[in-house]
This record gives structure tokens, sequence and C-alpha cells, in this order.
């Protein structure tokens, strides 16, 4: 799960950023709304934006309805001051998916971010099927022949990136690249390390992660 955070609030932010990658989420920051702007025309990989109204350079509604102009269906949260009553219903009205007013529990904000990203995937999409291997990205769950497979925040971001790439290469820089996001460095050899954690857990029956020396790893493709 990708989320962008548009705050300039740099100590919410940073309060946000811990919560939501704590829980799993791979989560981007950016402080003003012309940035959030150039974030969402720029890239498609977002499963959330929370947005806060109050930015600068570009108001948040005006960033809403520029999203919302362009097609986007991408589940957003509005984040608004206790006391703008008026602000909420113009971004519903601008199609915020939901809002929470300043303060919050950070709790009440990951239920209403899991809520919003399952919404976001319709139930359907948010499955991806390998054989006996099936993944849930919105509950980031894993389970094998129904049964569920104890994996840690970092070996779930693994599978989700093989996974998404069946039968194709990924290459170590793509997987550290990914791990990053979770704002950790991540360097090639701990990436054998969680792979070869990854294998003990999920090498059952067809299920197979090939290593292609010197370039990455693969989830190879089962027929059928």
């Amino acid at each position: 799960m990708r989320i962008l955070i548009a705050e300039d609030d740099q100590v919410l932010a940073d309060g946000l950023l811990r919560s939501l990658r704590n829980a799993g989420a791979a989560v981007d920051h950016v402080a003003s709304g012309s940035e959030a702007d150039a974030a969402l025309m720029t890239n498609n990989e977002f499963d959330l934006l929370i947005l806060d109204l109050g930015l600068p350079k570009l108001h948040g509604l005006e960033v809403l309805k520029r999203l919302r102009a362009r097609g986007s269906t991408l589940p957003v949260l509005i984040l608004t001051a206790a006391d703008s009553v008026e602000e909420r219903v113009k971004g519903l009205d601008y199609g915020a998916d939901d809002y929470m007013a300043k303060p919050f529990s950070l709790q009440e904000l990951e239920a209403r971010v899991r809520a919003l990203t399952r919404r976001g995937m319709g139930g359907a999409t948010s499955q991806i099927k390998h054989g006996p291997l099936i993944y849930d990205q919105a509950g980031r769950v894993a389970t094998i022949d129904g049964k569920m497979v104890e994996l840690s925040a970092r070996e779930l971001g693994l599978l989700e990136v093989l996974l998404q790439r069946a039968g194709r290469l990924v290459s170590k820089d793509q997987l550290v690249e990914r791990l990053c996001e979770w704002g950790e460095e991540v360097s090639n050899n701990a990436i054998e390390v969680y792979i070869h954690r990854l294998r003990k857990k999920i090498e059952k029956g067809p299920i197979r992660i090939a290593t292609v020396r010197g370039l990455g790893y693969c989830l190879e493709k089962i027929p059928g």
C-alpha cells in the first residue's frame, strides 16, 4: 500500500509517517499544494492521498479539484482544522472520501486509512493469487492453502513486488528501492537475508523464488 501525505506541519507529518510506516505502508511526504499536485500528476501508484486543506502554494481544495478533474478516483482523506465546517463540506463536495478534524487520534486515522484503501481497491483487485498463495493487498495478509503466513513488513514488501512482477526479473536495486520507501536504508546484502527468510516461509508446492545470478530474483510463473 502506497500513501501520499500532503501536510505542511512537520511535527504532524512525522507522526503520520512513523505511524503509517509501522503499519506496513510505503509513504511519501510533500509539504506544499504545488508539490502534491506535481506528485499526483507524475505518479499513479498511490493507493491513498492524505491531504491537509491549509497547504501553502496551492490550497488543498484546489489540489483535490485538479485531481478529480483529471478523472482520478484515488481515495482522499482530508485533514481540516477543528472549526472549519465549511471547508469540510466543500472538501466532500469536491470529491474527498472522508475527513478528520485536528487534533485526531493516530489510531483512528489508521482505521480510516484501512477502510479507504479497502474501498479504493474494490475488493476484487486487492487480491493477488499465485497458485496456492493468496495475497490481500489491502489487509497485507498472505495465506497458503488458506493458512496465514507470518511475514514481517519487509518480507511483505518484497513479496508484493515479486507477485506484481511474477515471471519477470526483479533486480536487487528495485527491491532496495521498494524497502527504502519505508524510510530506512537497506543494503543489497540485507535483501539476500530477507529473500532467504521469505523462501523458507512461502516455498511450498509450486511456489518458487529463483535467483538470477548477479541480477536479482524472479517469482516463477505457475502454469495454468
